[in-house]
């Protein structure tokens, strides 16, 4: 099963788990003064060593791809906005294997870009994973770094380990009791920075936010690592003892997420902006076993295939906007029967 449609450790509130790890080819200039036959040369490099990397990995220009299936990646987190920007798609790829828990970005910001994905609190089995492949891509194409400052980077706030170790949070109890401004400012004041789902400058969507470490030099790999899980699991404790509190008065908490669900499995047309409002309420009820009707796995196919992109893919047909919203209440019926 691949990763976004699993549960993992914690998943009520921690839904992900990434590892990213920025590199640049030594002797190559950075992405951004890269010449056209530069750029060539550096993308049918990788093409030849992906055989040899194994755990199945594609190589897959962006150009190459259409845009639906393009677009089902980024609402799935997989890959960014950025690489298929009109900018970045002609001279852009991805190496990625079929459970998707994988992706290498090459020439997003940097040469490379290899992202490891998990379900649920899973930083250390993903870091392992991320490591494996640095070193073998390492001696395939040897990486640029510096003695004194660690691994070169094209934005100087990656140099050094190079690492954006990130978890996915699911935080609606913090947001109804009011706390969730209080929650952000600890996080942020402990060298970690939250962000929206879709990481800098996104806003969040659903009570979703993205936990990361904001330090890549002069600190180690393990050292961002347990940082990241500590802060990781204050919040987590923090939201669950606001679930306790919002579950002291039943009725209003029960009546919140059955109207939620009532709206969801009844409407006959549902907007992008509504189904997410409605889907974060659900997830919330479900997690505390007040809605029997659904479990873990059908909340994550209804996150999942709600998204416009993916919502086509499912339906295997492109839809304008208005038949998006009648399509979307349609699929949900499906996915919950």
């Amino acid at each position: 099963m691949n990763w976004y449609l699993d549960n993992g450790k914690e998943s009520d509130v921690i839904v992900s788990s990434r590892i990213r790890l920025a590199r640049n080819i030594k002797d190559i200039p950075f992405k951004q003064k890269l010449s056209k036959e530069d750029i060539n040369n550096l993308l049918e490099k990788i093409k030849f060593i992906t055989p040899s990397l194994g755990y199945g990995l594609k190589f897959l220009r962006i150009k190459d791809m259409d845009d639906i299936t393009k677009l089902t990646l980024v609402e799935k987190h997989v890959i960014s906005p950025d690489i298929i920007s009109d900018r970045n798609e002609e001279e852009s790829a991805i190496l990625i294997n079929d459970e998707e828990n994988i992706c290498i970005m090459i020439n997003e910001e940097d040469h490379i870009r290899i992202q490891i994905f998990n379900s649920g609190l899973d930083l250390q089995n993903t870091i392992n994973l991320a490591k494996e492949i640095d070193k073998k891509l390492d001696e395939s194409v040897h990486f640029s770094a510096n003695k004194k400052y660690g691994y070169l980077t094209a934005c100087p706030s990656n140099v050094g380990t190079g690492l954006r170790a990130s978890v996915m949070v699911h935080l609606p109890a913090l947001k109804l009791t009011g706390n969730i401004s209080k929650i952000l400012h600890i996080v942020n004041s402990f060298g970690m920075t939250i962000r929206g789902i879709y990481g800098e400058e996104s806003q969040s969507k659903g009570d979703m936010y993205q936990i990361s470490n904001n330090q890549t030099i002069g600190i180690t790999e393990e050292e961002i690592i347990n940082n990241l899980e500590n802060i990781t699991k204050k919040v987590m404790e923090q939201e669950r003892l606001a679930r306790k509190k919002l579950a002291k008065n039943e009725i209003e908490l029960k009546d919140r997420v059955y109207r939620a669900y009532g709206i969801i499995t009844n409407a006959v047309k549902l907007s992008l902006e509504e189904s997410i409002s409605l889907l974060s309420d659900i997830k919330l009820g479900t997690d505390l076993g007040i809605i029997k009707e659904l479990n873990d796995a059908k909340v994550k196919k209804l996150e999942l295939y709600t998204r416009p992109a993916n919502l086509q893919k499912y339906a295997g047909k492109i839809l304008n906007a208005y038949e998006r919203d009648i399509k979307r209440a349609e699929i949900i019926k499906e996915i919950i029967k």
